[in-house]
């Protein structure tokens, strides 16, 4: 269908014209080139990890579901269990901007070369089509027939499969846009074609419907298609790609995320500012402004990334932040930073893209750069904040997770940021050594810095003209305290402040330098969101300027981990032995200003601290370590954040962490394997089914039920299992259903109050959720051999859980957390076997 004329010129009425005020522009990423420092380090070691990759392995998902011959297989992980292609998606996307950030010319040959072979997979569809979803086509018929079976991480018996395609869509665009490959750039409208016949006879609320599962940033490659071919249509598929289940919260300033999938939600905002940048949507561009003030100020920790086991937790409690071993995930990061870049060039005060390019700094170097080993260049998905934990790395040819997708793009797009322009206006965001071919002005200069290791930076400029010069005033430099030296005359003017650009508007001559001042301060940075828990305004981050500094800890002395991740679905989780918190060293001074000045650099080693009768630790040694950049700490156990407490209260506090740790260290070692209901890789991970289910939320806890039934495979390699722990809700009594094992009837269930509850009384808030203990039967486990499928059946008119929990234990639970004799008599006697 092609669009009315009138529509057309309208949309290009819409791409041309400019908005009212200004907006500013990035630079194309071949006008930039990065030298010498730590992000050219980190997009060479990328470009090695890239080449290592086999595109033919890469290509076999596309193949196969072409129904082309496959002469190699494909990679095993992620590319083989659902989401077969992502990472083909993700290469292409790397390709594009690796080409365009270094000028190889091998990549580019490979880019032709995948580009073709795509080409290929797309004419043997015949329709437009081309992804490596298994039996996607048989999914998408169903889909256009309105035949929809959707969950948060499913439609339609796939994983995620608009996610996945995304990713295809992404690449393409790539490289068209960044590479300038004009036959991707026909693939992506003949593929958008396709999308668009696919979902033309769904209604709105059969669309909205289908948005419940996770579908990445589909409304932004739309808008983006848009833009690209100036056809009106594809701007109203992004809108119609538009959850408005998350739209209209943030249009209204609410903030409703606590317990959602974070990286779900993040793509769909980008999409929701691409379509406000090309159909002039105030309220569109103030509902991602909101989200990205939210995430950034209110759920965001020191290193710039957010989410717990993948999701956002409450406001008001970040323990979990401290608790947990699958902290912020980069994939968060990835996208926050694209989000940054989207809103910096919206119209806006110089006020308001400081702060996005302070955010930008202190995400890029802290969390991005981070998680890429600097040797083998490979990426870790979860960053732990719990002390004394660490990370894992991918390998190449066994790890296919998307942090590794959005790591092979992220480690090319380190110059994206560096500069943008604004009519004659130059602004300066970032502090990296570089050089810059402004071509509109006929203008090149170079910046020269060793930053952060050093607090300064020159700008040269290599060709007279008149413009003016917008450096940035960062947030960590003191009011007053940011200098500018022209040709090596100190140039006065009102002092600025941090959070601002300060203007230097000149007819510059060539040769000329600007010498940038800009003093780094040691600051301590408490953790967000602990009001109301026990660690309250206790748990600092260190840093100097805007890099976070940790401490390598050894509190197991000879102990050996596993730095790299296997091939295994829960490999990119480091699954090592869990310190108790009270063992982990802290700072322990009369007041943090004390704590502050305490933590003094070392002489000759840039970036490197000491903190001298600050450190107190049970284990030998801990006193004398050293802060380092975190990005630069690797293969170890690390310390980031920081418990802080005066002198008399060392004891106490030690004795209250012990205590809260003591019951979830002593249910973690009884436990066998676990799963959460309603979260996405726990889920995938334990082989979830099921029909007419769907999960939510209950405050921050997430719930799983169905009308009719729904399941999990849980493993028990050593057959150690002894117990079944699931958890429930009270509100949910009265609920009737039976759970089986491997296919034999085990319990049937009908939910009554909290057994933990006083008689007569609501519950509260702390029995809101309870626990039930099942003892399996010895001959269900003996047939079982380490195979346990759980399968939750509802009866008639009622539903299978809610579930909230499910764990297998090794033996009985502790007593602090044992309800078994009070649960188990809220299951009525079993029935006659079927």
């Amino acid at each position: 269908m092609v669009p009315p004329l009138r529509l057309r010129l309208l949309l290009a009425l819409a791409l041309l014209t400019p908005s009212p005020g200004s907006a500013a522009e990035l630079f194309q990423l071949a006008d930039v080139r990065l030298q010498s420092g730590p992000l050219l380090d980190a997009q060479n070691t990328n470009l090695h990890y890239l080449l290592s990759l086999d595109p033919e392995r890469l290509l076999a998902p596309f193949r196969r579901e072409a129904g082309l011959p496959v002469p190699v297989a494909s990679y095993g992980n992620w590319e083989s269990s659902g989401l077969d292609g992502h990472m083909g998606g993700h290469y292409l996307s790397a390709l594009a901007l690796m080409v365009a950030a270094s000028g190889d010319t091998e990549l580019r040959q490979r880019l032709d070369a995948f580009v073709a072979e795509l080409r290929r997979c797309q004419l043997a569809h015949g329709d437009g089509y081309l992804g490596g979803i298994p039996e996607g086509q048989t999914a998408w018929r169903q889909l256009a027939r309105g035949q929809l079976q959707v969950d948060n991480f499913s439609l339609n018996g796939r994983w995620v499969p608009w996610y996945n395609l995304h990713k295809v869509f992404a690449g393409l665009r790539d490289a068209w846009r960044h590479a300038g490959h004009a036959l991707a750039r026909d693939m992506l409208i003949e593929l958008s074609d396709w999308a668009w016949r696919l979902t033309a006879s769904l209604s709105e609320a059969q669309l909205q419907d289908m948005l419940r599962a996770e579908h990445g940033g589909m409304n932004e490659i739309f808008a983006d298609v848009a833009d690209i071919s100036g056809d009106a249509r594809y701007l109203s598929l992004a809108e119609k790609f538009s959850q408005q289940a998350l739209l209209q919260p943030l249009r209204a300033g609410q903030d409703q995320l606590s317990g959602l999938h974070a990286n779900t939600q993040i793509p769909k905002v980008i999409g929701f500012q691409r379509v406000a940048a090309l159909s002039g949507k105030p309220d569109w561009n103030q509902a991602a402004q909101f989200f990205w003030q939210t995430v950034r100020e209110r759920r965001s920790v020191a290193i710039g990334g957010n989410s717990v086991k993948e999701h956002f937790h409450g406001l008001q409690d970040f323990q979990p932040m401290l608790n947990e071993v699958e902290g912020p995930e980069t994939c968060n990061s990835y996208n926050m930073l694209k989000l940054t870049e989207l809103l910096f060039q919206a119209e806006a005060p110089d006020g308001q893209r400081a702060r996005y390019a302070d955010f930008y700094e202190r995400a890029l170097y802290n969390h991005i750069l981070s998680a890429q080993h600097p040797g083998h260049g490979g990426f870790a998905y979860f960053t732990p904040m719990r002390p004394n934990h660490y990370r894992v790395y991918s390998q190449p040819e066994k790890a296919m997770w998307c942090c590794v997708g959005s790591g092979l793009e992220s480690h090319g797009r380190h110059a994206s940021f560096i500069y943008a322009h604004e009519g004659d206006t130059l602004y300066v965001n970032l502090f990296v050594a570089s050089t810059l071919n402004w071509r509109t002005q006929g203008l090149q200069l170079t910046q020269s810095t060793r930053f952060p290791d050093r607090g300064s930076s020159r700008i040269t400029v290599h060709q007279a003209g008149v413009f003016a010069l917008k450096i940035r005033h960062p947030e960590w430099v003191a009011a007053g305290q940011l200098q500018l030296r022209l040709n090596g005359r100190l140039l006065k003017s009102r002092p600025s402040r941090p959070g601002s650009y300060l203007e230097l508007r000149r007819r510059w001559a060539a040769a000329d330098r600007l010498d940038i001042r800009l003093p780094m301060r040691t600051q301590l940075e408490p953790m967000p969101g602990t009001a109301g828990t026990p660690i309250k305004g206790r748990h600092y981050a260190v840093l100097h300027g805007p890099i976070v500094l940790a401490a390598k800890t050894t509190p197991f002395p000879g102990e050996r981990l596993r730095w790299l991740a296997d091939d295994s679905r829960m490999g990119h989780i480091a699954q090592g032995p869990v310190c108790p918190q009270q063992s982990a060293p802290l700072f322990v001074s009369d007041s943090v200003e004390q704590a502050r000045r305490a933590i003094k650099p070392v002489r000759g080693q840039a970036l490197t601290f000491n903190a001298t009768g600050l450190i107190q630790g049970q284990n030998k040694g801990q006193g004398a370590l050293r802060l380092i950049p975190f990005f630069r700490l690797h293969d170890s156990r690390y310390q980031l954040y920081w418990a802080h407490a005066r002198p008399a209260e060392l004891g106490p506090w030690r004795a209250a962490q012990a205590a809260a740790e003591r019951e979830r260290v002593a249910l973690e070692a009884l436990t066998v394997d676990q799963v959460a209901p309603g979260e996405q890789q726990p889920e995938v991970d334990h082989g979830f089914l099921g029909e007419e289910t769907e999960s939510g939320l209950n405050g921050s806890a997430r719930w799983r039920h169905a009308r009719r039934w729904f399941s999990y495979v849980m493993q028990d390699p050593k057959a150690e299992a002894r117990v079944l722990r699931l958890q429930f809700a009270r509100a949910d009594a009265g609920r009737r259903f039976n759970l089986k094992l491997n296919g034999e009837w085990l319990q049937r269930f009908e939910l009554g109050p909290d057994p933990g509850a006083e008689p007569g009384t609501s519950g509260g808030a702390s029995s809101e959720l309870y626990s039930v203990d099942l003892l399996l039967p010895a001959a269900l486990l003996a047939r079982a051999q380490g195979r346990l499928e759980l399968r939750f059946e509802a009866e008639p008119g009622s539903f299978a859980g809610g579930l909230y929990g499910l764990r297998l234990l090794r033996g009985a639970a502790p007593t602090a957390t044992a309800t078994a004799t009070a649960a188990l008599s809220s299951s009525t006697p079993a029935p006659a076997e079927p």
